[in-house]
């Protein structure tokens, strides 16, 4: 049941520029650290010069949850939008499909979505690095990957809330309001205690208790979500 309503979803995203603001944010990345490696190419490479590939994903891996945290807000945001704009809930839900279905079959498209921009920022990453002179024999695979992925794991709390909030609010002012504040005060997520979630993308890269950290933001994503399930289940819709 599920399976035929992620179809159905991924035919209602069609057009509304959910697959363009998933490519932009890790190209916009790389873009801007092509442009700050470019301007200061000297200055870095020597800065670098033990570990080039890791000064590069240095470089990216602070301004990963800043764009991670805006992505989960917009992608959630739109693909909501695209049933409180044509006011179909109640047709959706008069399908013979659960309520349980539709909710995990947008969340399951919301992750997936992001799922992709990770792989653009991975790839995007390691043509960066390519095209800025550094080996392939050093090419760190492995970190290359963690970067997009274990810090989107981190933030699955993030992306549980969103959800949950774009799709029993039609007004969308409070969902994207917490996802825009969330994205600017990531900036500062070093500053701040290991136990809050805005802090986990990081730790879940580089530490200390990388493991446990992905393991609490799968845990708390899974309790939010199944928070937002029940509420989703329970709410009339207009």
């Amino acid at each position: 049941m599920m399976v035929r309503a992620l179809s159905a979803d991924w035919l209602k995203i069609r057009g509304k520029g959910i697959w363009f603001l998933a490519a932009l944010g890790p190209i916009g990345l790389v873009a801007m650290q092509g442009l700050n490696f470019g301007l200061r190419y000297d200055y870095l490479m020597k800065s670098y010069a033990d570990d080039p590939w890791g000064g590069l994903l240095e470089n990216v891996l602070f301004f990963v949850p800043i764009a991670l945290f805006l992505g989960i807000t917009l992608v959630c945001s739109l693909m909501a939008n695209v049933e409180h704009q044509l006011s179909s809930w109640k047709q959706l839900l008069a399908l013979p499909i659960s309520r349980t279905a539709v909710f995990s079959a947008k969340f399951v498209q919301a992750f997936l979505i992001l799922c992709v921009s990770c792989i653009l920022l991975t790839l995007g990453t390691a043509g960066l690095g390519l095209l800025l002179g550094m080996g392939v024999e050093q090419m760190p695979y492995l970190d290359l990957l963690r970067i997009g992925f274990v810090q989107l794991f981190a933030a699955l709390p993030m992306l549980a809330l969103q959800l949950w909030l774009s799709l029993t609010l039609k007004n969308q002012g409070l969902p994207v309001s917490i996802g825009i504040t969330a994205s600017v005060v990531s900036m500062f997520a070093f500053q701040f205690p290991n136990w809050m979630p805005l802090k986990w993308p990081l730790l879940a890269y580089m530490g200390p208790g990388e493991a446990k950290v992905i393991g609490a933001g799968l845990l708390l994503g899974v309790v939010i979500a199944c928070a937002g399930l029940i509420h989703f289940n329970r709410k009339d819709v207009d």
